[in-house]
């Protein structure tokens, strides 16, 4: 049976099938941290009203989320009204037709792994599998592929702002990082790059678990 949440997450995706909407999401997710409207529209190539349309139609689907900020670095009196800055909202959309309870098979076979003590063999699978992926010799590349938004912090470190297992790593922490570091590891390992990177688990708010720093 389709559920309210399954129509609202249908409605989210749907937002992007306009290509310049889809654009500017596209331009917020690539940030550092939160964007305005005037980034969002010298990307586009468009002007300041239509991006902030865009956005705003965005913040509507629950794809992104507001915040507010003086960029100028001042404060007080004469500082200037904050700027809406825009960032992708942590909330997941996924849409199947007919619905699928994947999510939910995932959540009970993570809560089995714990309870049966099985953790080395899940990290023996994951690197596995990481370590079977295509061979790639850019890191960067690699990473973005696997979904995990890397980003350099400075010349010897990579910081990743995604979590593809995102969900479950909230609801499984030692488990589910346990298991990203693995993957990471077996990409390392499988595209050669095992000698230059070493990734560590450095858990921070707001990003994945596991960051990778030069040898």
């Amino acid at each position: 049976m389709t559920t309210p949440e399954d129509l609202r997450d249908l409605d989210a995706v749907a937002s992007l099938a306009d290509p310049v909407r889809r654009r500017a999401y596209e331009v917020v997710a690539a940030g550092a941290g939160p964007v305005g409207r005037d980034e969002v529209a010298q990307a586009l190539g468009a002007g300041r009203t239509l991006a902030a349309f865009h956005l705003d139609k965005l913040v509507a689907a629950g794809l992104l989320e507001v915040s507010y900020a003086r960029r100028s670095g001042r404060s007080g009196p004469g500082a200037g009204r904050p700027t809406k800055l825009y960032q992708v909202a942590a909330a997941e959309h996924a849409v199947s037709v007919p619905p699928r309870a994947y999510r939910a098979a995932a959540e009970l076979l993570a809560e089995a792994l714990e309870q049966a003590g099985a953790e080395q063999t899940l990290y023996e699978v994951a690197r596995r599998h990481g370590s079977g992926g295509p061979a790639c010799s850019d890191i960067t590349e690699m990473l973005t592929a696997q979904g995990y938004a890397p980003e350099p912090d400075g010349a010897e470190r990579i910081v990743l702002r995604n979590c593809p297992f995102h969900r479950l790593a909230e609801q499984f922490p030692p488990l589910i990082c346990g298991m990203n570091l693995a993957v990471i590891d077996g990409l390392l390992t499988g595209s050669g790059l095992d000698g230059e990177w070493t990734a560590r688990m450095d858990a921070a708010p707001g990003r994945c678990c596991v960051t990778l720093s030069k040898k």
